[in-house]
């Protein structure tokens, strides 16, 4: 199966040259060290950044260049900052070509519940109801199951909602789904990963239609 990195680079691949990515918090951030050779995108973060790099290396972090995460972050050559205002008027704008969020649960329809958990103390949603109200293509990055082995491609979400029928594919540590009418399709295995353990590890409709392929990372 795979671990973040994994998930990362298998998303990357979905990059195509020219796009304009959001990244969200967790998971998503890591896709920027993996773009594929021969292509070009600028990674915009909600904080008011566009043009992010990859993560820097340790002893070049600079405290004043951060994602939304809070992560210190590297600029790539003509790279922006800009005001909430601003980077808020580019997602609602759709001025966004791919958004990347992690999650949660999401169910067979595309919902997606990944900012509150009922009972614990959050800061807020951020700009993620912002984000999936207003982006047309969402990947989302996630593990299939929790730490205690439930599944969390569900048939209906049980966490409070993010957004309703907006999810269009999933890369989870187990496999790459896509969102249909009937449920989650399942289009590759991760390494190493049966159709069977993923069956198993879903609780929503899987939809499983000839040969599976294996994910190819590199």
């Amino acid at each position: 199966m795979l671990d973040k990195n994994g998930i990362a680079k298998r998303i990357a691949k979905e990059l195509q040259d020219g796009y304009f990515v959001n990244l969200g918090i967790g998971i998503p951030t890591l896709v920027a060290n993996y773009i594929p050779q021969g292509i070009e995108v600028e990674f915009q973060s909600e904080n008011g950044v566009l043009g992010m790099g990859p993560f820097p290396f340790e002893g070049e972090e600079d405290a004043d260049i951060i994602n939304a995460g809070k992560q210190t972050i590297t600029t790539m050559p003509g790279a922006s900052f800009f005001d909430s205002a601003m980077s808020f008027g580019m997602i609602r704008g759709q001025h966004v070509d791919l958004t990347i969020l992690g999650a949660m649960e999401v169910s067979e329809e595309g919902d997606i519940a990944n900012w509150k958990i009922p009972g614990k103390m959050v800061k807020g949603m951020g700009g993620a109801m912002d984000l999936v109200a207003s982006a047309e293509n969402i990947i989302v990055a996630m593990m299939h199951t929790n730490k205690a082995g439930a599944s969390k491609l569900l048939k209906k979400c049980s966490l409070p909602l993010t957004g309703v029928s907006c999810v269009k594919k999933i890369v989870t540590n187990l496999a790459f789904l896509e969102i249909t009418d009937k449920g989650f399709k399942l289009l590759e295995r991760a390494p190493g990963v049966s159709v069977e353990e993923i069956k198993n590890a879903t609780e929503g409709n899987l939809i499983i239609e000839g040969d599976i392929p294996e994910m190819i990372l590199d």
